[in-house]
């Protein structure tokens, strides 16, 4: 029998570095990033659920109007101590899995307009295809080969005996992109956390990537998506 998998999008009001983040227009897309992401989750082909976890009342009724049609969303409001700023994370992730009875869990965020159906579907079945190698959890990462120094002035990935090595001999380092985090149920509910003892990396292109965080950054996202996208 399969295992489900389910994916927790966490979205709260108030948001303070970008106004109305998550539901101001966005490449002519009226409800914004959240209407975008849920347009992008209703067209994978590997999730059983879709949770949408928030005290936005403007998140609610975007993604209501896809519930309509597609009875793998769930709107579930989240109790509002765990909606602050000053939330602690680890609160959050013990809070998933009271939620959901998947077997295994993708978070991701509204932030990373670029990452659409086919790049949750390729991690997903990437993950199935390694859990029998003892992996627990999967997470979206670039790759980045570049000169990097401590505050000592000293290269950090530097692993061979020269001072200036070519910049592909450069020990490659992973920056977490917030795409997906996916795991194991049990991860949560024994590790109390998102990411596992046996942790796979997913390397996607810097395009896909892109995360939002500061409002540069929602310009250039409006900007990257009109331009493969075309004006929604």
């Amino acid at each position: 029998m399969k295992e489900r998998i389910s994916f927790f999008l966490p979205t709260r009001k108030g948001s303070e570095r970008v106004k109305n983040k998550n539901t101001k227009p966005f490449a002519g897309i009226e409800g914004g990033l959240m209407e975008n992401k849920i347009k992008q989750l209703v067209e994978t082909k590997m999730l059983d659920e879709i949770i949408l976890s928030t005290n936005d009342e403007t998140c609610m009724a975007i993604a209501e109007k896809y519930a309509v049609k597609d009875s793998r969303i769930k709107i579930i409001p989240r109790p509002d101590e765990l909606c602050l700023s000053s939330t602690n994370l680890q609160d959050l992730i013990c809070y998933v899995p009271t939620i959901t009875d998947a077997e295994h869990i993708l978070w991701g965020h509204v932030t990373t307009p670029l990452a659409g159906a086919d790049q949750y579907d390729a991690g997903i079945q990437l993950y199935l295809d390694n859990l029998q190698n003892g992996f627990d959890s999967l997470v979206g990462v670039t790759e980045l080969k570049n000169f990097l120094l401590n505050k000592e002035g000293k290269l950090v990935n530097n692993t061979t005996d020269i001072p200036w090595p070519r910049t592909q001999d450069l020990e490659p380092l992973y920056p977490i992109n917030h795409t997906m985090f996916l795991a194991k149920r049990e991860v949560y509910v024994e590790q109390k956390n998102r990411l596992g003892k046996k942790i796979l990396l997913h390397v996607m292109d810097e395009l896909h990537s892109f995360d939002i965080d500061w409002p540069d950054d929602f310009v250039i996202a409006e900007m990257m998506y009109k331009n493969l996208y075309g004006n929604l």
